[in-house]
């Protein structure tokens, strides 16, 4: 089986004010193609681990793997670019940038990457925000547009690079059920249609639920890898 993502033994500390052992020993894969999700009570380590699997926390003992290419060790430029290319990311919050329209923000990610040109760029992100039924606000000031559709356009922007894994911190933790539902709707065809695989921190029991599987988190640990 091909796993897109895989962390072995990881350990993380935080040293101030004292130590604490925030993450023991967390061992898991995920799957080309699989939805998953990681539940667990506030300050059990679900954010935290995120982050290191994300690869923006380097702070950290074991090893993680992105397909199959170990990436534990290597510099900042080097996992910027790995991040880049390779995992997509929605927060809670949508983080555009309001100044900015719909498309000019979707297009960021893809611009930094640098491998295409503007215009590939342009229709490249027009495409993504057709895909998720968005394509008429791409001209709007991201200011203007509703909570509901900036998770959206955040998703689009996540998706600009085609990574081979999005990872989602609390990705409806800010919307109503009916925004919630269409967020879940979006990943699931996202599995089902293109192969992608998630990795979706949440709270919500019953979007939880209808993923593939649910690693749940206590204290740290991992209870069911």
């Amino acid at each position: 089986m091909s796993f897109v993502l895989e962390a072995k033994n990881i350990n993380k500390h935080f040293h101030k004010p004292k130590d604490f052992h925030v993450l023991k020993d967390i061992s898991f894969t995920v799957a080309r193609g699989e939805f998953a999700s990681i539940m667990g009570k506030s300050g059990c380590g679900k954010s935290t681990l995120l982050y290191i699997l994300s690869t923006m926390d380097t702070d950290y003992t074991g090893e993680l793997y992105l397909n199959d290419e170990l990436v534990t060790g290597k510099t900042h430029r080097e996992l910027s670019q790995i991040r880049n290319k390779n995992i997509g990311f929605v927060f809670q919050f949508h983080y555009l940038l309001s100044e900015f329209t719909v498309l000019e923000n979707v297009m960021l990610p893809a611009k930094k990457l640098a491998v295409k040109t503007d215009a590939e760029i342009r229709q490249d992100a027009q495409q993504k925000l057709e895909m998720l039924h968005i394509g008429h606000l791409a001209d709007q000031r991201a200011s203007r547009i509703s909570g509901g559709e900036k998770q959206r356009v955040a998703i689009a922007r996540a998706l600009i690079n085609n990574p081979t894994i999005l990872m989602g911190d609390e990705p409806t933790g800010n919307l109503d059920s009916h925004n919630s539902e269409n967020v879940f709707q979006i990943f699931k065809r996202l599995k089902e249609e293109q192969g992608l695989s998630l990795l979706v921190v949440t709270h919500d029991e019953d979007f939880a639920k209808r993923t593939d599987r649910i690693i749940q988190m206590e204290d740290g640990r991992i209870l069911n890898p």
